[in-house]
């Protein structure tokens, strides 16, 4: 078990024994870290969120209030989870029935944002920096960098690393708020291209 000087939890959260938590990190009120999870630096946790068991979480991932991340979730570095959003780890859910061999990965690359109450159905990958806007439900694999929204979700555009619509010009040129990395679209989908590129 991590020794609890390196990270906060509340008096109220409740930690399991086997896990790892990185230094910096912060677990508000009534959180569940169950057995067998790995959480990276400096991550944080809003009241009533439950991880695990044997979830894995990198690093300055943010997740709000009422988030349950459940096994076969796993989050990259500087992932946010908004508050209320949902994940779901088997297709046909049965109470009669144990289907934990059939859990299904969901995988939340670095820097992707979902937003509140938003679902994703398992078995996804959400592609680095992509946006999801409240309320969509995710079905199916989402882009990097893709703005989506509805439900079932669809892509409306592509967002930069500040998480702002890119533009692009009469080239198919646009550049990151962010960072000033320049981006071409070719037949819809997007190429990160160098920093001088104009």
């Amino acid at each position: 078990m991590s020794e609890k000087t390196n990270y906060f939890a509340h008096h109220t959260a409740i930690i399991d024994e086997n896990v790892r938590i990185g230094k910096g990190c912060k677990i508000w009120h009534f959180s569940h870290i169950l057995s067998g999870s790995e959480i990276g630096e400096n991550c944080s946790f809003g009241q009533n969120c439950v991880v695990g068991p044997k979830v894995r979480i990198g690093k300055g991932v943010k997740v709000q209030n009422n988030v349950s991340i459940y096994e076969g979730v796993e989050c990259e570095d500087n992932v946010f989870l908004g508050p209320s959003m949902v994940f779901t780890n088997v297709l046909n859910p049965r109470s009669f029935i144990n289907r934990r061999e059939e859990f299904k990965k969901t995988l939340l690359k670095e820097g992707c944002s979902i937003g509140a109450n938003v679902t994703i159905v398992c078995g996804v990958t959400i592609g680095e920096y992509a946006l999801i806007g409240a309320g969509a439900v995710i079905v199916r694999d989402v882009p990097p960098y893709a703005l989506m929204v509805g439900n079932p979700a669809r892509q409306i555009g592509f967002v930069d690393k500040a998480g702002m619509r890119l533009e692009f010009d009469e080239y198919g040129i646009a550049r990151d708020s962010f960072d000033g990395s320049c981006y071409k679209l070719r037949d819809s989908v997007l190429e990160v291209l160098d920093k001088e590129t104009k």
